[in-house]
């Protein structure tokens, strides 16, 4: 499909936000259409094709994605967009994940939003203080996100104003101190054999298999993958680190299958728009798996990562190896473990079985 043959423009239709496809009509570039992008549908009112607007077809398309910057930006007085607008360029400069942008660029909106015409600029270690008080005891944040909240402003005040650093001692709520969610091996072996789909029941396997995050089941690349060595590159994870895991065996021939069924040219996993697969339908593939074996658990896709860890532990690996396997920075996360396994603790007898 060449692109150069149509216009794509943003709109609504039906109340749904969707891109129309304008194209001087032939029956080559419609059947090319419709090839490409199988769910295009035709509005009979507006006599016009389209496709639904998601992010993956706008990547597709090239299409801008509405970004949580500008979104955010038209909520703010003109006396702290300039701020805002610097907060920004700054994130950019450093380079931080998506993830760690988008939430600076909420917490720190969220102060300038309050603020309404009083510039930022201007406010007291006093007011600021009085700020996070405000989030903690009338808003009743939690722990997290006032920390993430903290760092959002002194991110500001720190790194682009180049202030002297900032502390606040502010008495936040505990966060409760809970174990990781996993499920057992009987558990997993249940969720396995209700997948009949070979590219959904392989996204599971490797996500428990590898012990990975969902965000990295997503991003492996075709040339992550050594055979050879039995190793999967996984690029660019958590804090931008590079790290190797473990190919499992059992999955070489299935993944081998898949690959000759499926034919993917970039991405491992791709979604239906050729992009990479996206981590909801990861997400969602393990949700409709949980419920069809019946494990009324409540717990993500995120617990086969645990279990994996877990598992391990109980198999006798070192907590050094499973770090690194996990790409955990410190050793003190990995622990958190030691206190879901019963590695160590299921050859002591109760009491109550000694009377």
């Amino acid at each position: 499909m060449d692109f150069k043959h149509y216009t794509f423009l943003l709109g609504t239709h039906r109340n749904k936000k969707v891109i129309w496809v304008h194209f001087t009509f032939n029956q080559k570039l419609k059947n090319d259409l419709r090839k490409r992008f199988p769910s295009a549908k035709w509005s009979q009112s507006a006599q016009e094709w389209y496709l639904i607007d998601l992010p993956a077809v706008r990547t597709v398309l090239h299409v801008k994605v509405d970004s949580t910057y500008s979104k955010l930006l038209l909520q703010i007085h003109p006396n702290n967009k300039i701020a805002f607008q610097k907060f920004n360029e700054q994130l950019e400069l450093k380079a931080y994940s998506s993830n760690t942008s988008r939430m600076y660029l909420a917490e720190f909106a969220h102060l300038l939003i309050l603020l309404k015409h009083h510039p930022v600029d201007n406010l007291t270690h006093k007011r600021l203080k009085d700020y996070f008080l405000y989030c903690v005891k009338t808003l009743k944040m939690k722990e997290s996100k006032m920390n993430s909240k903290i760092n959002a402003v002194k991110f500001y005040f720190e790194k682009v104003m180049h202030e002297p650093k900032m502390f606040f001692d502010i008495p936040r709520p505990k966060t409760p101190a809970t174990l990781p969610k996993m499920l057992s091996k009987a558990e997993i072996k249940r969720l396995f054999n209700e997948v009949k789909n070979e590219k959904h029941l392989l996204i599971l396997k490797l996500c428990y298999g590898m012990g990975l995050r969902v965000s990295e089941i997503v991003n492996i690349k075709i040339h992550h993958i050594d055979s050879d060595r039995m190793q999967v590159l996984i690029s660019a994870a958590k804090g931008k680190k590079d790290r190797y895991v473990n190919l499992p065996e059992s999955v070489l021939d299935a993944l081998r299958t898949y690959y000759k069924n499926y034919k993917p040219k970039e991405w491992l996993f791709e979604g239906q728009y050729k992009g990479a697969y996206s981590s909801r339908s990861v997400q969602a593939v393990f949700k409709r798996a949980m419920e069809k074996a019946g494990i009324r658990k409540q717990i993500g896709i995120h617990g086969l990562r645990h279990s994996y860890a877990t598992h391990l532990l109980e198999s006798g690996a070192d907590l050094r190896f499973i770090q690194q396997l996990l790409g955990h920075h410190s050793i003190k996360t990995t622990q958190i473990y030691t206190h879901v396994s019963n590695r160590s603790t299921s050859n002591i007898k109760s009491p109550l079985d000694t009377l």
